[in-house]
Formats: C-alpha cells, sequence, structure tokens
C-alpha cells in the first residue's frame, strides 16, 4: 500500500526558498512545506492545505516539478509529489501541526534559503533539493524526466536514481 505526501516548492522574489524547520526526538531537518495526503485527497489539494496548515499562505500550485517514490528495506512504500507553488495570499506565520497536540509540535521555524544555504547543510531533505533546484535555474533547463527514485541504503546513505 502507498502512501502519499506532498511539498511545495515556494521561491519568494529574490529566488529564496521557504522552507520549514522540525525537530523530532530522532531528528532535525529542514523542509519545503507539505506533508501528507489524506484519504480522497488529491496531491494538489493536500499541496495547497499542507502550506496552509504550516505557513498561513495560500498558494496556487503551477506545476509538479518531481515524483519522488521510495520502497524502503521494511516494505514500506511513499511517494512524494514536489511541486512549484506561487503565494496568492495569506500572511506567513508558523502554523501547526494537526497530528500533533499543542505541545508535542514539531515545527519550530520558518525561512526563505537560498540555494547555497540549503547545500552547506546536512539536514535538508530531500538530500538532493539543492542539486535539483540549482540546475532547474541554469538557462534553457526543463525537467525531462520527474521521475524519482530514493533507495534505502541505510540510514545515513540514500541515493537519488
Amino acid at each position: 500500500m502507498w502512501t502519499g505526501g506532498v511539498r511545495v516548492i515556494l521561491p519568494d522574489e529574490d529566488g529564496k526558498i521557504l522552507m520549514v524547520h522540525q525537530c523530532h526526538p530522532e531528528r532535525d531537518i529542514w523542509l519545503a512545506p507539505g506533508g501528507g495526503t489524506e484519504d480522497g485527497e488529491l496531491s494538489v489539494e493536500a499541496a495547497v492545505r499542507e502550506v496552509r496548515e504550516e505557513t498561513g499562505l495560500e498558494i496556487h500550485v503551477e506545476r509538479m516539478l518531481w515524483h519522488v517514490e521510495q520502497i524502503k528495506d521494511n516494505g514500506e512504500q511513499r511517494f512524494v509529489d514536489f511541486f512549484l507553488g506561487k503565494v496568492t495570499g495569506g500572511t506567513l506565520g508558523l502554523g501547526s501541526d494537526p497530528e500533533f497536540s499543542e505541545e508535542n509540535q514539531v515545527m519550530t521555524e520558518l525561512k526563505y534559503m537560498t540555494i547555497e544555504e540549503m547545500a552547506g547543510m546536512d539536514n535538508v531533505y530531500p538530500e538532493f533539493l539543492a542539486d535539483e533546484l540549482r540546475r532547474l535555474r541554469e538557462p534553457g533547463s526543463t525537467i525531462k524526466d520527474p521521475y524519482r527514485v530514493r533507495v534505502d541504503a541505510g540510514p545515513a546513505s540514500v541515493k537519488v536514481k
């Protein structure tokens, strides 16, 4: 059974990307706003909802950037759709995750980051984000194949095919 998720790349007028900082007991991570799809919900709908919940922003999803699939060693199957979004309204502010109680929230900060800042960090998810965003900025660049596979090679080494 596949579990679905979404992440939304939201650039500002300077090309910085909005990132969410999450502190979990087992990891400290920066990632684009997003989360899991709910029963009966399309990925695009989940993207709009998750960004609103986490950031207070209203967005328009412009297009899909990547569809990333992963089958873990334990058999767990998941996919994450990465979208390019554009802010259409709302007010930027740290939201909450309805999956966690008020005292157990994991989101701690919102920050617009440059690709260079992301590339210099070892706690950005997914690990290929800065490289992929850098490729997109190259003149004439397009995404020829949005399909990606993450290979589970242990907790410290995840590769993209």
